[in-house]
């Protein structure tokens, strides 16, 4: 897909992200978001010290927390929301200086954490869709 390309829906698929009723059904549900977010995290840590650098040591709190989130945000359980209350995303990333190249990074290593575990097809394509202008929107520098 071209940067910036907005994902053309197969004409056999029910909804933008596939055939599911939501996409955290398309994904793979529970264990397959854990291992969207396990992937993403190793990312980072293997080749993205600009990101690395904003998270702590161990990243086992980070990373329960993009589970939790990713779980409500793709239409399953809204565990995130239940524990901590509205995700206040943006204002949560303040502390942290993050640009332009930085939500590109961003991206990058979800893409990466993608191919890693497979994601692929529509449902990958609405991931991309929606998630590039939710990581320009942590842009505050």
């Amino acid at each position: 897909m071209i940067p910036g390309e907005i994902p053309v829906r197969p004409h056999d698929a029910a909804y933008p992200w596939g055939n599911a009723a939501t996409p955290y059904e398309e994904l793979g549900g529970d264990a397959r978001v854990r291992e969207l977010v396990n992937a993403f995290y190793d990312v980072i840590e293997e080749e993205s010290p600009v990101i690395r650098a904003m998270l702590p040591r161990n990243t086992s709190t980070s990373r329960e927390k993009l589970y939790e989130y990713l779980s409500g945000w793709l239409g399953g359980p809204p565990l995130y929301e239940a524990k901590r209350g509205h995700p206040r995303l943006r204002m949560r990333h303040l502390p942290f200086p993050i640009d332009a190249d930085g939500a590109r990074e961003w991206m990058r290593c979800f893409r990466k954490a993608m191919d890693r575990v497979g994601v692929t097809g529509t449902i990958r394509d609405f991931l991309d869709e929606k998630l590039t202008p939710l990581a320009d929107h942590m842009v505050n520098r």
